[in-house]
């Protein structure tokens, strides 16, 4: 199967050249986090465990610089003095490094030692003009089958339960089926750092190829639009409870979706507003 998955915000991103969800590297990221670990720090022989595994343990110390992205993150093990240098260099925020002087690996490692190192993270961080941390857009895909339509992957405040604790999270939300992730068991991560977001793209990458392989609304498509089915049941129910004459909700999904919904999310995230916690 032959698709291409385009990109209609954010950085676009490389994929397997047979697998088109599986991002393999991008060629711009940030540089969030900066450090150095040494025979002193906390789970050190833990943490140096992956370079001795690949003869990669050369040095006492170790600079870090964690990379990431969209989709995808990598960490990059040099000298100390490199990091230091860089470090000082990038002072006004426009220093760039030598990898070719160390090492680096895919994504970021966990475990013993780098779970206390590595902070939580969010793609959208309110020092860099975000509504607050872990609050806004993260990607977006143009739908292949149904023209105008996305994929687009966000980060927002949720809760698991009404009357819950407030966390940040992130999922996807098709513009063109409208289903709602929080009830679809497995679509909706905790948004803990680029792994999150990077299953959250990946998963959104795999609606768009169900929709392409399956078509949209076949029982083997992930992208099944309900047309209000649920909506006019509601309304049904609703009107004969209370002998009332108009809908108690919108009875078509886009217009559920746009008042109370994923979408309402999405135009606030789009506007620059906070939106409200969500909870469907």
């Amino acid at each position: 199967m032959s698709i291409t998955i385009t990109n209609t915000y954010g950085t676009p991103h490389n994929v397997s050249e047979t697998n088109p969800t599986h991002v393999t590297s991008c060629d711009r990221y940030r540089l969030p986090l900066v450090g150095t670990i040494a025979p002193g720090t906390p789970g050190y022989e833990d943490m140096v465990e992956m370079l001795r595994e690949n003869d990669h343990h050369t040095r006492e110390g170790y600079g870090l610089i964690f990379l990431e992205s969209e989709e995808f993150s990598a960490i990059y093990f040099g000298s100390i003095e490199q990091i230091e240098q860089y470090k000082r260099d990038n002072a006004d925020g426009t220093a760039t490094f030598d990898p070719s002087q160390g090492v680096m690996y895919a994504k970021w490692p966990h475990g013993k030692g780098w779970d206390d190192y590595i902070p939580r993270t969010f793609w959208n961080v309110q020092a860099r003009g975000a509504v607050a941390d872990g609050v806004g857009l993260v990607t977006a895909f143009a739908h292949t089958e149904i023209p105008g339509a996305e994929v687009v992957v966000y980060e927002f405040e949720g809760t698991w339960s009404r009357g819950g604790e407030p966390q940040q999270m992130v999922t996807y939300h098709c513009t063109a089926c409208h289903a709602d992730t929080f009830h679809s068991g497995g679509d909706v991560h905790e948004s803990t750092g680029p792994s999150s977001r990077r299953w959250a793209a990946r998963q959104a990458r795999q609606h768009i190829v169900s929709a392409h392989r399956n078509g949209v609304g076949t029982a083997n498509s992930a992208c099944r639009p309900s047309d209000g089915e649920i909506l006019r049941a509601v309304n049904a129910v609703a009107r004969d409870m209370w002998g009332a004459q108009g809908n108690a909700l919108p009875d078509t999904d886009d217009a559920y979706c746009a008042v109370k919904g994923p979408c309402s999310i999405i135009r606030e995230l789009r506007a620059g507003i906070r939106p409200a916690v969500y909870r469907a």
